[in-house]
């Protein structure tokens, strides 16, 4: 999107300063307004009052039918989930209202930036509603020019009212979520948010599908370690590569009577499937090790932000004397994707067969720092192994940081067969 362009062309329409304006719009969506909500407000705040879209009236739209590429549409369909949450921009907060809509066709995530009264199996007519994209897909945006009726005769749908989950089902961008969990790790911590210094909760919910992290941005008591809840209203987004589940103050959080049972073992996923989710917290690969990545074996760490350095020299602080570590960072590939698996200290003095003391011993012996990645790669190249850890993914490929490595001791002949039934019937459905 050229801001440029448009804060001039909204400048001339405005008949006001395009400098002036441009400082108004980069805020508005910094702060993730829409651009269509963002020109509205604008509008507003210089004494124009029209919509600033097209005269003629949008089109009715099925749910599965929307794309990106529509502007406007008319919509019917059944609330699923609704939730508020708060936003900041123009220096106050504003509560929007977030969930999903379906009808027979599919199902659309929306963003409600006026308060429609909203709740989970109302069924609605949204007319003039935004599509924007999001994520790759599109979403609903219903805001001032958004003309919205509810229709007493509800609409059969193949989708459950409520926003129920498994950890293993939520996705970055979800919202409006309902969930059951139990907490396995739980501390308070002190950062520096919006406002200034804030106390919030973070750790480690579980299930019987998974684990997922977890911030509490309203911190609760009923939310500690040991404890079970259940929690409406809750949302996901990506922290440092993998879904995190979000609690904020509009969500309600309730401790259940019962403790939620957690599974003793990660989710095992095809290597492509688990890169294609865009993050795993903890999952199960198997696959083989096709090779050990330079920046392997004995390394160097800064002493302040524990980065690797290269030659004596940290990114950030320069010259630095390095505090001597371990690490791996290996290749592993099951045909379907490959991902690169980082094995920390403690694993990889597992699969060298020694300590750093033993590592810094083998490399003054040889003067070549190399020569201890060279033993790992001997000990573990063209080895099938199973891995559980946390995926990340991001422009710079596929990461697993582990928290187990271990020799498979699968049969590569029934794995290998799983596969092609499992393509086999993915071709069928296709078909």
């Amino acid at each position: 999107m050229d801001i440029d362009t448009h804060a001039e062309d909204l400048a001339s329409d405005l008949g006001v300063d395009k400098e002036e304006v441009k400082a108004d719009l980069q805020n508005l969506l910094e702060y993730s307004v829409p651009l269509d909500e963002a020109t509205q407000s604008l509008r507003r705040k210089y004494g124009d009052g029209s919509s600033g879209g097209s005269s003629g009236a949008p089109s009715a739209r099925d749910v599965g039918e929307i794309t990106p590429d529509d502007g406007s549409v008319t919509v019917t369909g059944v609330v699923l989930s609704a939730g508020e949450r708060s936003i900041r921009y123009q220096g106050s907060d504003h509560v929007i209202v977030e969930g999903e809509l379906a009808d027979e066709t599919g199902v659309i995530d929306f963003t409600a930036w006026e308060d429609f009264g909203l709740s989970p199996g109302d069924t609605i007519t949204a007319g003039n509603a935004g599509v924007r994209e999001w994520d790759g897909e599109p979403e609903l945006n219903l805001g001032e020019s958004t003309s919205l009726s509810f229709l007493e005769e509800s609409l059969e749908i193949p989708y459950e009212v409520g926003g129920d989950a498994d950890l293993a089902d939520l996705r970055t961008g979800d919202r409006a979520k309902t969930i059951e969990v139990a907490v396995l790790e739980c501390e308070e911590r002190t950062i520096n948010g919006r406002d200034g210094e804030t106390e919030i909760l973070s750790g480690v919910f579980g299930d019987e599908s998974g684990r997922l992290p977890f911030t509490n941005w309203d911190p609760v008591p009923e939310i500690e370690e040991g404890a079970s809840v259940h929690i409406e209203n809750a949302y996901v987004r990506e922290f440092r590569g993998v879904p995190e589940v979000n609690v904020s103050e509009f969500s309600t959080v309730t401790a259940l009577e019962t403790d939620v049972d957690v599974g003793s073992d990660a989710p095992r996923l095809p290597i492509g499937e688990a890169v294609a989710t865009g993050g795993v917290y903890d999952v199960e690969l198997v696959g083989n090790l096709l090779a050990v990545r330079d920046g392997s074996g004995l390394i160097q760490r800064c002493p302040e932000c524990n980065r690797v350095i290269q030659k004596g020299q940290c990114r950030t602080h320069g010259d630095v004397d390095g505090v001597d570590d371990l690490r791996v960072k290996a290749i592993l590939d099951d045909g379907t994707g490959a991902v690169t698996v980082i094995l920390d200290d403690e694993l990889t003095e597992d699969v060298y067969g020694g300590d750093l003391e033993d590592a810094k011993d083998e490399a003054r012996e040889a003067m070549d720092q190399e020569a201890v990645a060279d033993t790992i790669r001997e000990n573990v190249v063209g080895t099938e192994y199973r891995v559980r850890g946390h995926l990340s993914v991001d422009e710079y490929g596929a990461n697993l940081d582990a928290s187990t490595f271990a020799e498979s001791d699968d049969d590569p002949v029934e794995r290998a067969r799983a596969l092609l039934d499992g393509r086999n019937r993915g071709t069928e459905v296709d078909a």
